[in-house]
């Protein structure tokens, strides 16, 4: 079936790495390690991006189990700073995006997102008007790899899931969408997709990626 969509996830495909600056702010701020405070940023980040939690409740629940307290002011700067650290996007990605749905296919964003991040990107990301549909798991209180989240996708977008491909950086967001009956590749980067369109055959119904060594 040829494709008619392609599905794109948000943190670490359309965006960069995380923005190293904010990071060492949150570091700061939390005066936690770096191992401390990994492990527990990550061990709610599903129920922040469910919509289970906000900022204001993921924060104190990640003191709670660090054995240490935040104030209001520190909770806000937290949010402020988590909030930074995904907000920087990849242009390369961004003008391929523009070079997809100039091609006359769908396009779509897909992604577990707490709603803080969330308002900052309708806020200041105009580029989210070119999309087709978008899908923010914090709005349905669904995340991936949950079969539901990428149905209700499919069925916005008006296409079956044999022609859709979906893109996402983990490889178990991937397995859901393949689970689903969608064409799901693992981000690894401009050149990696490219490489991987090629081996699946999908390649020829795309335009090509940009070469991301004009926007270094």
């Amino acid at each position: 079936m040829p494709l008619r969509a392609v599905i794109f996830d948000y943190g670490l495909v359309l965006s960069g790495p995380p923005e190293p600056n904010a990071r060492a702010r949150l570091l700061e701020i939390s005066q936690l390690s770096p191992e401390v405070f990994d492990a527990n940023y990550w061990r709610y980040r599903l129920d922040y991006d469910r919509g289970t939690l906000n900022g204001h409740t993921y924060w104190p629940t990640i003191a709670r189990d660090a054995g240490v307290s935040f104030s209001p002011q520190e909770i806000e700067a937290l949010i402020e700073q988590d909030v930074l650290l995904w907000a920087t996007v990849d242009p390369v990605m961004l003008e391929w995006v523009g070079r997809v749905r100039a091609s006359g296919m769908k396009i779509a964003i897909l992604s577990n997102m707490g709603e803080d991040l969330l308002a900052h990107m309708r806020e200041n990301f105009s580029w989210l008007d070119r999309f087709h549909h978008l899908t923010w798991s914090c709005e349905l209180n669904l995340i991936k790899p949950m079969a539901a989240i990428y149905e209700h996708t499919l069925e916005k977008l008006n296409v079956r899931a044999d022609e859709a491909l979906f893109l996402d950086d983990r490889l178990e967001n991937v397995e859901g969408a393949q689970a689903v009956g969608m064409h799901s590749l693992l981000f690894r980067g401009v050149r990696d997709l490219q490489q991987n369109l090629q081996r699946e055959g999908l390649a020829s119904q795309l335009p090509p990626l940009p070469d991301s060594k004009l926007h270094v």
